[in-house]
């Protein structure tokens, strides 16, 4: 459910024994984590350190000391043997000697041991699931603890900015904030991933070999793709289920751009334009309830709020952001004189709804669990239950209607058995990146509420922005980019919520829940804004454009990601909620706002905008943005004339004239 672009399961040059290894321990990793979600559920210090093992062990099992392309050979084995071990260690240390460890008053150096092997195994397992940003960023703060007069490294305070220095901390004191409490390695980031993640990893496992992505994507063909732009309009509208169950844009651009790209590039689009309209869209998969990547469960974590009213709060932004995006494309189409498909290109709604509509009854039953109240990882196992029942009921139904045999039975049993085990392992394989960037991210977190980090980052911060809120939301959109270079979007929300979090909340008055959205959404901006642009890159590779061009285009299309929550920021109610007409008041400015911006960018609404126009729709729209109802009214209106003048012209001038 993280955006890991870092690097794929080397599986093809696995030995054969190495292969079975992995299904095993993959298939003992599902099946304990659906026992704890529906049977039994178990203590933080029970669940956490298991799931950390069996993680632990699959990382280093899936990704070889010598890389993917060479064999381990007996020295990468030397290698790879003891850390497996590690891993098993890891796993079984704390939940055996709970009982020990939770009533010594001291640590025992054993266990201080085990704590520091932990952490180290930990580093390396990141370095080869996620990539060595991320473990040179934990190393980094790692040797920040020990940085001070009565740490493991007092020389370094010398070095230090007086505003960051701090007492220093000795290996066993850090090694036991890593590890023999919640504040560290198995504290709320992996504790989120070991829980309510990877039970919807799975989930998403399951919809993927049932065949239900597929589904989502025709039944967008077939309602978009008639019309102007329509490939372009169903990779925004199949992006946005897809990016619910897979939780990752780069994901979802190779799983709905194989087929999107292609033909918005035989539309007419260019090819740059259609990569990054597939980038822009399947970003937006991420912020899209009911999952909305790993970020809903974190979030509701972090703030305590419900996981459930999350979900509800970010059903209107990420509307704006479709919409956002929906808008940008159909310009685009009208700009360039595009036609839709053909009705005999297209399957029709009703054949693709007769053939997959049972994939919609667990995406039901998931939103119908949730608000009445279950927890999210109860939800998780009774959805993956569901999606179970749902693609059996559907192959006995066929089964039955194309003349039962029992040698078809004994082969519809096998079928079904080999696409759950197919569905556990890429579940458990699919987690493997997210869990390790979660145990990363508590190093950080541990280093972070031991010395003090956070208050001090947001003192920073403050000095930085001079305490102008617009300024300081820059900085977190410069942070989260510059931390997108090398991080999981999972792991970028949660190092800045740590950092940036307190200053937004305490010094800027910024909201809690807000706060941590907007964070939130910005975490996203490396997947679309140059130079690094990961989802940018993943379509260009498709549709064979230049990198940085497409990541422009990406960039452009995904400007509500940089708007909206700065509208959330000023316009509380859309959020936060409030008198009716106060929010229906909120909701219609951010659409107004959005609408009047594409058109900005673009020139054209209607019909081609003229120069003026466009500089009288630039204020108004700052105008919009203003947390001030007489200053909002003046820009609604008018954006409200610009564009009336703009319709009016297109219906003087008739059509648009396709481009030369």
């Amino acid at each position: 459910m993280a955006d890991i672009a870092l690097p794929e399961p080397p599986k093809p040059g696995q030995p054969p024994f190495v292969l079975r290894a992995i299904t095993v321990v993959a298939l003992a990793l599902s099946l304990f984590q659906l026992y704890a979600a529906g049977v039994q559920p178990l203590g933080l210090f029970y669940q956490r350190p298991i799931h950390l093992g069996f993680i632990l062990v699959l990382c280093f099992l899936i990704y070889p000391a010598t890389g993917p392309d060479r064999p381990r050979g007996v020295l990468g084995w030397s290698i790879d043997g003891p850390l497996i071990l590690c891993g098993v260690l890891v796993g079984f240390w704390v939940p055996w000697n709970i009982d020990t460890i939770a009533n010594a008053i001291f640590p025992r150096q054993i266990d201080v041991a085990v704590g520091i092997l932990t952490t180290l195994v930990v580093l390396e397992a990141a370095r080869r699931a996620v990539g060595p940003v991320m473990t040179g960023i934990a190393a980094v703060f790692l040797v920040y603890a020990f940085a001070g007069n009565r740490g493991a490294l007092p020389w370094l305070s010398d070095y230090m900015p007086g505003i960051l220095n701090h007492r220093g901390y000795t290996v066993e004191r850090l090694a036991s904030q890593m590890t023999l409490g919640a504040e560290g390695i198995f504290g709320i980031p992996l504790g989120v991933a070991a829980t309510f993640i990877f039970v919807f990893v799975l989930f998403g496992a399951f919809l993927e070999v049932t065949g239900a992505g597929k589904f989502f994507i025709d039944l967008a063909y077939a309602a978009t793709g008639r019309q102007r732009g329509g490939p372009a309009k169903a990779a925004v509208i199949a992006s946005a289920g897809m990016g619910s169950i897979s939780g990752s844009a780069i994901a979802n651009v190779v799983t709905t751009g194989a087929f999107t790209i292609p033909l918005m590039k035989r539309l007419g689009y260019r090819p740059a334009q259609a990569g990054g309209i597939e980038a822009a869209a399947s970003t937006g998969g991420q912020i899209m309830p009911p999952l909305m990547g790993a970020g809903a469960f974190l979030m509701s974590e972090f703030t305590r709020v419900p996981y459930v009213d999350i979900v509800l709060v970010s059903i209107f932004p990420a509307f704006l952001y479709f919409g956002a995006v929906y808008l940008l494309v159909h310009i685009a189409a009208v700009k360039q004189g595009m036609t839709g498909m053909t009705a005999e290109e297209l399957p029709s709604v009703r054949a693709v709804l007769a053939e997959g509509w049972h994939f919609l009854l667990p995406l039901v039953a998931l939103t119908a669990l949730l608000v009445a109240g279950y927890s999210p990882m109860r939800v998780g196992f009774y959805a993956i239950v569901a999606i179970v029942a749902a693609a059996a009921g559907r192959a006995l139904w066929d089964f039955a209607r194309s003349g039962p045999t029992a040698a078809g039975f004994v082969a519809l049993c096998r079928r079904g058995v080999d696409l759950t085990l197919r569905a556990l392992e890429l579940g458990a394989r699919n987690a493997v990146a997210v869990s390790v960037a979660c145990a990363v991210a508590g190093v950080i977190v541990g280093v972070v509420g031991l010395t003090g980090l956070g208050l001090k980052f947001s003192a920073m911060m403050i000095a930085f922005s001079g305490g102008n809120l617009i300024l300081a939301l820059v900085l977190v959109i410069i942070a989260s980019l510059i931390l997108g270079m090398g991080l999981p979007v999972t792991a970028a929300y949660i190092v800045l919520i740590i950092l940036v979090g307190p200053a937004l909340t305490e010094e800027f008055g910024v909201p809690l829940l807000i706060a941590h959205l907007v964070v939130f959404w910005y975490s996203q901006d490396s997947n679309v804004t140059p130079p690094v642009a990961l989802a940018g890159f993943a379509g260009s590779a498709i549709a064979g454009s230049k990198p940085m061009e497409t990541s422009f285009q990406a960039w452009k299309f995904a400007k509500g990601l940089y708007l909206i929550p700065l509208f959330m920021v000023f316009n509380e109610a859309i959020i936060l909620g409030g008198p009716l007409p106060l929010v229906l008041w909120n909701g219609a400015i951010a659409i107004l706002a959005l609408v009047a911006f594409a058109a900005l960018l673009e020139g054209f609404l209607f019909a081609p905008m003229p120069l003026w126009q466009r500089a009288v729709l630039a204020p108004a729209i700052v105008a919009m943005f203003w947390p001030d109802l007489g200053t909002e009214i003046a820009g609604a209106v008018a954006a409200v004339a610009i564009l009336a003048l703009n319709r009016a012209a297109s219906r003087r001038d008739g059509p648009a004239q396709p481009a030369g």
